[in-house]
């Protein structure tokens, strides 16, 4: 193949097809050379070195090379694992600017820059060639016809989100077609959204669609593969193996189209990303990357043996987030998902790693305040993971004032009340008023707190609530892996049952928990198939289990197709009332002279909770008043807001208690609206005043709305 090429452009870098041909350019400071090399459709390759470099970019320009054409990298320089560097051009090397990506990457010792049977391990040099084994970037035409979408922009408190996969959410839905199951355009079909939109959801968090290692080694030898995607290998590329469509660019038009898709019926789109760490491993992991093209520039090194990874991941590296290149990349990547994919938001994968700058957490980090004075990113959703694997990497509360956190002391906190455990009772009532105590003190709101009772990570709420020990026998590593302390009560049955008795209290449990987080001040994040009761047999990591485990079961079960519906009424009613969704603090002080605060804590006798009693440790029921005459925001026209007023009894005991309405009330009619006792929102009136008793059964908890 003969090609002329031509000096090229410094920026941007990646592959850039201009309609007359494509520049491209790659960072590498280390470097002693770079070859481009491109692939014809029978994997021959031919390799161009690029001798162009500036500011250290490695540029060149090919015309008549367009859409469609795969091509890779082989970067030269010293192979010196202690100091750091592992340059080998026999690997062939992922473009990190890539927009697209042909393939999954394979299996074999030739992906690794070291041989496999040396007694020196990684301090051996490897010269077999890794080009079969590895996927080929690709030139992309990037025009698409957005047909006037732009991002939603749904308010913070107005959203309600949705965590789930891609590939699972349809690969079993027997309304999409099977071609399209388990993809992009799986998730743009109509099927898939009417689910959505009855359910009221308003934004979905995809779990990692970037190109990941699906096939890392330890797992193929199981049979298994990477299910969940947090193994990156390039921040632009979408995953080939969700598209219907093709995999030499269709790939990202099929995202696109279920972007436009998912906005037109109103659904925002949030991306979980893994900006931390790369799927390339510790020291002796593969080389498919970031690795061979400049070790040192990318990873953060142990500051006196650069041999070895620093691992705030517990995946084996982590990013050097310090480094401006390193920062550029992650910018980059982002602006080109808000950009030109229109994505909605962010969730950030372990992000406390983000933010060590030395090897402290710092919620000031170089990151945070790149992405508070950028126009782009400052005005779309920002979420934090907010902790670690390093010391000190639990932050929760600490991150700055645009972003919302994964509120995992909320998760704890109502998992630990619900199943009745001691002194949980004041801090259950910080996390349902949106956990002040974490967030007001830094000039921050209710909806940082994103709230969650399950995530992809850890049980289903069906398992929450039938298991109390994790079962990842599936996973072949002796049920060694994933969380042991769970939180969980399975309600006096290990697993699967026919007892009746079990089975309601459990179908009770999993209507309190979502009833909780439906009705708590903050963001509620539903994951994607508890509202139909997916089970995953007792499985909490089920990150390598690509199969009928992980996968939506759209046969529901008997009794399921109840929770479905609750879980509807549920986002339904949280959304007509506003109180339930404040975007100001409570005060806990009377309103404009009113004898009655916009919010009181009550005993089951009906009298205001004492300090004394917040103390008590066994104290497992509660009621709380919410005002809704005058919440303290404005409307979107600065229109004055008001909502009904309600009273919430939460009953965690293992026995019914009778509640009393407070004497300041009892003049007024009351009529229940929700008791999770039963199977839907009550369809006929129950009304109480006066004096009398509110019956709340055991596990349960009932809502009253004020009436006139």
């Amino acid at each position: 193949m003969y090609l002329a090429l031509w000096p090229g452009n410094v920026y941007p870098l990646g592959s850039t097809w201009d309609g007359k041909g494509t520049n491209f350019a790659l960072f590498s400071e280390n470097a002693t050379g770079v070859e481009l090399c491109l692939y014809d459709k029978d994997d021959r390759e031919t390799r161009l070195a690029l001798t162009e470099v500036s500011n250290f970019v490695w540029h060149g320009y090919l015309p008549g090379v367009g859409p469609g054409q795969r091509y890779g990298y082989r970067v030269h320089g010293p192979y010196a694992p202690h100091e750091g560097h592992r340059f080998n051009p026999n690997k062939l090397l992922i473009d990190p600017y890539a927009k697209a990506i042909d393939s999954d990457v394979g299996n074999g010792p030739e992906l690794f820059g070291y041989s496999w049977d040396s007694p020196e391990q990684d301090l051996s040099f490897s010269d077999s060639d890794s080009a079969s084994l590895m996927p080929k970037s690709v030139v992309i035409d990037q025009s698409f016809d957005w047909e006037g979408d732009q991002l939603l922009r749904t308010p913070w408190h107005e959203t309600v989100i949705y965590e789930t996969h891609v590939k699972g959410f349809t690969k079993k839905h027997p309304d999409i077609p099977e071609e399209m199951r388990g993809t992009y355009a799986g998730l743009g079909q109509t099927a898939a959204i009417e689910h959505l939109l009855r359910l009221g959801i308003t934004a979905v968090e995809l779990m990692p669609v970037h190109h990941f290692l699906s096939h890392p080694g330890h797992l193929i030898d199981k049979g298994l593969k990477n299910y969940w995607g947090y193994d990156s290998v390039n921040y632009f590329a979408p995953y080939a193996g969700y598209s219907s469509s093709g995999t030499l660019g269709e790939q990202v038009t099929e995202f696109k189209e279920m972007v436009k898709a998912l906005h037109r019926a109103g659904i925002e789109v949030i991306l979980d990303v893994v900006y931390n760490h790369t799927g390339e491993g510790n020291h002796l992991g593969p080389t498919l990357t970031l690795r061979g093209i400049d070790n040192a520039i990318y990873y953060r090194l142990v500051e006196n043996d650069p041999r070895y990874y620093m691992d705030y991941t517990g995946c084996g590296n982590s990013l050097y987030v310090r480094q401006p290149q390193v920062l550029k990349l992650i910018m980059d990547s982002l602006r080109y998902w808000v950009l030109e994919m229109h994505v909605d938001g962010f969730r950030f994968d372990l992000a406390s790693a983000l933010a060590r700058e030395l090897y402290e957490v710092n919620s000031l980090a170089a990151f945070f305040d790149i992405i508070h004075q950028d126009p782009v990113l400052a005005g779309v959703k920002l979420i934090a993971e907010p902790w670690d694997l390093g010391t000190g990497g639990y932050q929760v509360g600490q991150f700055p004032v645009l972003w919302s956190e994964w509120n995992g002391r909320y998760r704890d906190t109502a998992r630990d009340f619900w199943r009745g455990i001691d002194e949980s009772l004041g801090k259950f009532a910080y996390c349902f008023t949106g956990s002040p105590d974490l967030y007001a003190l830094n000039g921050r709101r209710p909806n940082a707190s994103v709230n969650f009772i399950t995530a992809h990570d850890g049980f289903t709420l069906n398992d929450l609530v039938s298991y109390n020990d994790k079962h990842n026998e599936e996973n072949g590593e002796g049920n060694n892996d994933g969380e042991s302390h769970n939180g969980s009560w399975n309600c006096g049955y290990e697993g699967e049952t026919d007892d009746v008795e079990v089975l309601q209290l459990r179908e009770r449990m999993r209507r309190n928990f979502l009833a909780t987080l439906m009705l708590s001040q903050g963001i509620p994040m539903l994951l994607g198939g508890d509202e139909m009761g997916r089970t995953q047999k007792g499985n909490n990591n089920a990150y390598c289990q690509d199969n009928e485990i992980s996968w939506f079961d759209w046969e529901l079960p008997q009794g399921n197709e109840d929770l479905v519906n609750f879980a509807r009424e549920l986002v339904y009613f949280r959304k007509q009332h506003p109180v339930f969704r404040r975007r100001k603090w409570f005060q806990g002080r009377p309103i404009y002279g009113k004898g009655i605060s916009d919010i009181e804590w009550f005993n089951p006798d009906g009298s205001e909770m004492t300090q004394e009693q917040w103390d008590i440790g066994y104290a497992k029921s509660i009621g709380v008043y919410l005002d809704g005459n005058q919440l303290p925001s404005v409307g979107p026209k600065g229109e004055r807001i008001s909502d009904d007023s309600f009273l919430l009894f939460f009953n965690a005991h293992y026995e019914t208690i009778e509640f009393s309405l407070p004497n300041a009330m009892q003049h007024r009619e009351w009529i229940v609206v929700i008791d999770t006792k039963e199977p839907r929102f009550l369809q006929e009136e129950r009304r109480y005043t006066g004096n009398q008793a509110v019956p709340v059964v055991a596990r349960s908890m009932v809502v009253l709305k004020r009436l006139g």
